[in-house]
């Protein structure tokens, strides 16, 4: 049986996040949502359509009046406004209206190119979220958030526009290399960390079968991690408040892949954020240097890097000055009091950030 959790907004029930083994029950679900005899594109980049594309379209072949697909080059250097533009001339060209939909199939730059151009493609069109990594099923396909990068500078533009269903295929990790199953462990662990003790230590007890990728623990981890995310993009869906604490790691994260020209993925530079920001905390004495070291061993055993050489430290402070976490001149860094309880503050020092990236150099 597949497993729901239902997103709420407002209070209300706002979409559904549906974990199964296949693809089987993706048509009937989407039908419900009105998808049945319309329109829809599916977007996809040029790695996940040799795989899943044709299953897909197969679902939807069957359900809708007009299947188009939207097949970009894969990698961070597409997320952009010139690849938007492309779609939105596939839209047009094929007379998608307000009641024709959009299906995002692959990782999170398809995810959250797929839903900007849904929330602004005559100015908003129904969208739903089908994640291929294990990055995406954790953390992007979750909570409306979307955008691309502009120029070198991560999801600068974007806009929050809340997917209609996400249905989660969790046997796609499978396909998914060593590289890729490792970097969406840097949002697994984050969401521990920040939110669930317990959801962290079953981490650490699990960590074998979670690298050997067993089935069921990966579902039942899969579903953990999305609870977290789910409750904290309920108390704060356009992140006002609380949800600023999903951004552990991401601060220098963020800095990091823009120095190392997006070469490491985003969820190994999160991973190695996180590292940096605990070791902020450990030095202001709010944790001891042991967490710090479990962190890192848990990483080790997920295949995830806890270090890394051939950067500018001094570039990677002053390019944390541009990101979007910014308030003001202040830049909102989330620290650990405690695991599982994250907070955000806004004094971090360059001196605290330069000692918290020493701590990952090689």
């Amino acid at each position: 049986m597949p497993k729901r959790l239902t997103v709420h907004q407002d209070g209300k029930p706002a979409y559904e996040i549906v974990l199964d083994t296949d693809f089987d029950g993706l048509g009937q679900l989407t039908g419900q949502l009105g998808a049945a005899g319309r329109r829809m594109c599916i977007v996809t980049d040029s790695t996940v359509a040799g795989l899943y594309l044709e299953q897909v379209k197969k679902v939807f072949d069957s359900l809708c009046r007009e299947v188009v697909v939207f097949v970009f080059p894969a990698g961070e250097p597409s997320k952009n406004l010139d690849t938007v533009q492309e779609l939105y001339r596939v839209l047009i060209e094929n007379r998608f209206d307000r009641k024709d939909w959009l299906a995002a199939l692959g990782g999170g730059v398809v995810g959250d190119l797929c839903g900007y151009a849904a929330a602004t493609y005559l100015r908003g069109v129904s969208f739903l979220q089908i994640p291929t990594t294990l990055l995406a099923q954790v953390d992007s396909s979750i909570g409306g958030k979307t955008g691309v990068d502009f120029a070198s500078y991560k999801n600068m533009v974007g806009a929050f526009h809340m997917p209609k269903l996400v249905y989660t295929n969790v046997s796609t990790l499978k396909t998914l290399s060593d590289e890729q199953y490792s970097s969406g462990m840097g949002e697994v662990v984050k969401h521990g960390l920040i939110r669930d003790r317990a959801y962290y230590d079953w981490l650490l007890e699990h960590k074998e079968e979670i690298d050997g990728r067993n089935p069921e623990i990966c579902l039942e981890m899969i579903a953990g991690s999305d609870e977290i995310k789910r409750r904290v993009v309920e108390e704060d869906p356009k992140e006002q408040g609380i949800r600023a604490l999903l951004n552990f790691g991401h601060t220098l994260g963020h800095a990091l892949e823009k120095q190392l020209s997006f070469s490491m993925l985003h969820g190994h530079c999160v991973g190695l954020g996180c590292l940096a920001a605990m070791a902020v905390s450990v030095e202001r004495g709010d944790l001891p240097e042991e967490t710090w070291i479990s962190l890192r061993t848990l990483m080790e055993a997920l295949g995830m890097p806890t270090s890394v050489g051939g950067i500018d430290l001094e570039a990677v402070v002053r390019d944390t000055k541009n990101d979007k976490k910014m308030d003001g001149d202040a830049i909102r860094f989330i620290l650990l009091r405690r695991v599982g309880a994250a907070y955000i503050d806004r004094t971090v020092t360059e001196e605290e950030m330069r000692a918290g990236l020493a701590s990952i150099l090689e």
